[in-house]
């Protein structure tokens, strides 16, 4: 091939230019100029104290503990409720043609959150304007998470509150965020600090409450001692006294609840897209609350899982790029970062997360509960989907699943994902269904939630859950066979021993809590007999 001179290569572009501005000129866009969107971010520290800043898309319990600890940092803040129907149909008014379900349902909740201040409260769009933002995470994913802002900003001009703003930090950017004029919002050690610990201790009462809830005598108690335990909490973190104190506050609050575990229910495990899988309202059809009423144990995935998931993905990515001595220059590729201190950062940070979770976790009542270990779960993904195609959970969803049937830790996954999400639907339908193929037992549902269709999402899971229960039952009868019980005699031994008491559950053999319950008394009484 003829290489062009540079004399050629000139005329080129020339001619394309002309070629350009003629075709402008025919189309009647040569006086046109690119569209810029207007971005509102300006909140300075000397507004802190007048300002009010809106949140909210985790659990209630996460909620309400961020904004007891963004408290106790000086911030007036207001977590915004779990949006519902409505706040989707508002969404979808306001909103672009196409989006994904959270963005309808999170764009919808703030719209109709300022529609209610303004008409029912009185309080004029200009004040809102001035006096509230909204604060919202994101993230280099390749769907919603690049477009959130600008939905927000969109609907809220098209509401009529033009100019309010909508604040963004993302997830991987650590403590040196640009923040712009934004210096009210301050990402130090502190902030993320008070955050992480709110985290962490909404994750953990949360996982109690599924974990008493199916088995309470009296419906309705675990939710009162989860408010109270919630208060207790918020409190501590908004005081900024001792954690640790109010998570055996809450153990005493907690253990009030009578239980009877002596029913096989069957686990089903909640995976997937991460708003989809963590929120508790129409976003999923209230799909926790609904599998509690057709008889069933949730497994939920606590929000560190998601923190210990993007500390392996950054260490993962410092691996791969260590020996890209020419592409990347330096000792060890890197230029200008110490590799090995960046691997430390990141395995304190993990062990950090570990420790103090586990440390509240125990003092709380959560005995047994194992946070995962990233390294096996892309061990156990391996094959099936690579690590380093990001987007969503990555690998991490397709590495529960192998993880759950390698391990009989439940009856039924149920990878729950939005209309929209790309990242999730591409692992749940099409990645799993070489798992489920490779593990023929494993039950495995993936619906897709859009807002409405919610009879026809829950009548899949009835069926679903019938297999499960099956399940349930067929392991409860051949472990009462082996231990040589009835029903009535295990609850009865049940009744008497230190298993009834709330918190303590026996070593995992089998996924159902009351079977494993049968082969600890099981073995007890046959140890007897020896």
């Amino acid at each position: 091939m003829t290489q062009l001179s540079a004399r050629d290569e000139a005329w080129i572009e020339a001619e394309l230019a002309k070629f350009e501005v003629e075709q402008a000129e025919a189309l009647g866009l040569h006086d046109r100029h690119h569209w810029s969107e207007p971005v509102h971010t300006r909140f300075t520290e000397t507004e802190r104290p007048h300002t009010t800043v809106l949140f909210g898309g985790f659990t209630l319990a996460h909620d309400t503990l961020i904004a007891s600890a963004m408290r106790g940092l000086g911030y007036r803040i207001q977590n915004l409720p779990c949006p519902d129907g409505d706040a989707l149909a508002t969404g979808k008014e306001f909103g672009n043609r196409g989006q994904c379900n959270p963005t309808y349902f999170t764009v919808g909740n703030l719209v109709q959150h300022l529609v209610r201040l303004r008409d029912e409260a009185g309080i004029p769009a200009e004040t809102l304007v001035k006096e509230y933002l909204f604060v919202t995470t994101g993230a280099c994913g390749p769907c919603r998470f690049g477009m959130y802002a600008t939905e927000y900003r969109k609907a809220l001009r098209d509401a009529g509150f033009d100019g309010f703003r909508v604040l963004l930090f993302q997830q991987q950017g650590g403590l040196k965020q640009a923040t712009g004029e934004s210096d009210g919002l301050r990402i130090d050690a502190g902030f993320a600090l008070a955050f992480t610990k709110a985290l962490l201790v909404g994750d953990i009462l949360n996982l109690l409450g599924y974990r008493i809830r199916p088995y309470e005598l009296n419906p309705g108690d675990t939710d009162a001692a989860l408010a109270e335990c919630h208060r207790i909490a918020g409190d501590a973190l908004e005081r900024r006294r001792s954690v640790t104190l109010a998570m055996a506050r809450c153990r005493r609050v907690l253990a009030g609840v009578a239980v009877d575990r002596s029913t096989p229910k069957p686990v089903v495990s909640v995976i997937g897209e991460f708003w989809a899988m963590t929120t508790e309202g129409a976003g999923n059809y209230h799909l926790q609350r609904f599998l509690e009423q057709e008889g069933a144990e949730v497994d939920i995935q606590p929000i560190v899982n998601w923190l210990l998931y993007l500390l392996w993905d950054l260490q993962f990515d410092i691996d791969q790029r260590l020996d890209l001595r020419e592409a990347d220059a330096g000792v060890f590729g890197l230029a200008g970062t110490d590799p090995t201190r960046s691997s430390l950062g990141l395995a304190a940070m993990g062990f950090a997360l570990r420790g103090v979770f586990q440390v509240w976790a125990n003092i709380a009542g959560l005995h047994g509960y194992a946070l995962p270990d990233m390294d096996a779960i892309a061990r156990c993904a391996d094959g099936f989907y690579d690590p380093s195609v990001k987007g969503g959970e990555g690998h991490m969803e397709v590495g529960k699943l192998v993880h759950f049937a390698e391990d009989a830790h439940n009856h039924l996954t149920i990878s729950v994902k939005p209309f929209g999400c790309m990242p999730s639907s591409g692992v749940s339908d099409g990645v799993q269904s070489l798992v489920t193929a490779r593990f023929p037992n494993v039950g495995f549902l993936a619906i897709e939630t859009t807002g409405d269709g919610e009879v026809n999402v829950q009548s899949r899971v009835q069926m679903a859950l019938f297999k499960a229960r099956q399940k349930a039952e067929e392991e409860h009868a051949e472990a009462l066979a082996a231990a040589g019980l009835t029903q009535r005699a295990f609850q009865q031994r049940l009744a008497k021993s230190r298993w009834a008491r709330t918190f303590l559950r026996p070593a995992h053999r089998v996924a159902a809590s009351a079977t494993n319950l049968v082969h600890a008394l099981g073995s007890r009484s046959q140890s007897r007999h020896v």
